[in-house]
């Protein structure tokens, strides 16, 4: 099983590389990376690649490690016993499967991914060292030992908003997604703008890194935000020449899929003014 990338997804020499890895070693892949550039993406692609079932386990603030094994819900079976139901003797009646249940339960190998875990409480990387390490838990309820029938490939994201716990890094492969340069950045493009004019996607692309280079910036655009801010170029059939209209200094045509927040808004305001200024 090897991961050379999609034809829908461009993957440097170094991330093909730490993915087979991840997988030769049936260690946990933690990637790191700036926001959209392409993490989670990597996960569904390394699946299509693979030709392995994807499961996806979202993590938000109030996500426990537990959840991702199962739960169990007392106050159903406590309100089915008030009712007389048949079913309240059976406790797996009232076990809901977690995602790494599902994973361990496939009966084929599958690409599991564990989204933001950087979101979720400090622990909760800690309370899934057993669990990843030795692909097993035990289900009090009911007594049973549940055990990985195929080992998943274990795909881990992290927008690197807190820091992981030693012992949980030590358990991973890592690889943090560098932010692409332009040649990288050319095949990205070409991959979901087919055909786009080399005049126009250079001018953008000119203006893209400028922006992402200039000091002072609270957010810098990413990937996923240049792919948005061209199809809109696109779809306004701007060209390489309606870009350079505004000077060096203006804000760039159609700037809101470029700049989120006002302070960055007001940046460039600010220079396309001092730029007037000193003519």
């Amino acid at each position: 099983m090897k991961f050379q990338g999609t034809d829908a997804y461009v993957a440097t020499d170094d991330l093909t590389i730490a993915v087979n890895a991840a997988v030769t070693l049936e260690r946990p892949l933690l990637v790191k990376g700036e926001p959209g550039t392409g993490k989670t993406e990597l996960a569904k692609q390394v699946a299509r690649s693979l030709g392995l079932r994807l499961i996806e386990w979202n993590i938000k603030s109030t996500t426990r490690a537990q959840q991702g094994l199962y739960e169990y819900d007392a106050v159903s079976r406590l309100r089915d016993s008030q009712l007389g139901e048949d079913k309240v003797h059976d406790v797996a009646n009232y076990i809901k499967k977690g995602k790494l249940w599902e994973a361990f339960e496939a009966d084929e190998k599958v690409v599991l991914l564990i989204d933001e875990i950087d979101k979720a409480d400090i622990e909760f990387p800690n309370d899934l060292l057993q669990e990843l390490d030795k692909m097993e838990f035990f289900v009090y309820e009911t007594g049973a030992t549940i055990r990985a029938r195929q080992r998943p490939v274990v795909i881990i994201t992290s927008n690197n908003e807190k820091e992981l716990p030693d012992a949980f890094l030590r358990r991973c492969f890592f690889h943090y997604i560098r932010f692409p340069d332009m040649e990288t950045m050319k095949q990205i493009v070409e991959v979901h703008h087919p055909g786009i004019k080399e005049a126009l996607l250079t001018t953008a692309l000119t203006q893209f890194f400028e922006i992402r280079d200039q000091q002072g910036l609270k957010k810098k655009p990413s990937t996923s935000e240049v792919l948005d801010w061209l199809k809109l170029l696109l779809a306004e059939d701007m060209s390489a020449e309606d870009l350079k209209s505004g000077g060096a200094n203006a804000l760039p045509k159609l700037h809101g899929a470029l700049l989120k927040n006002e302070q960055d808004v007001h940046l460039f305001e600010r220079l396309a003014f001092m730029a007037r200024s000193q003519r």
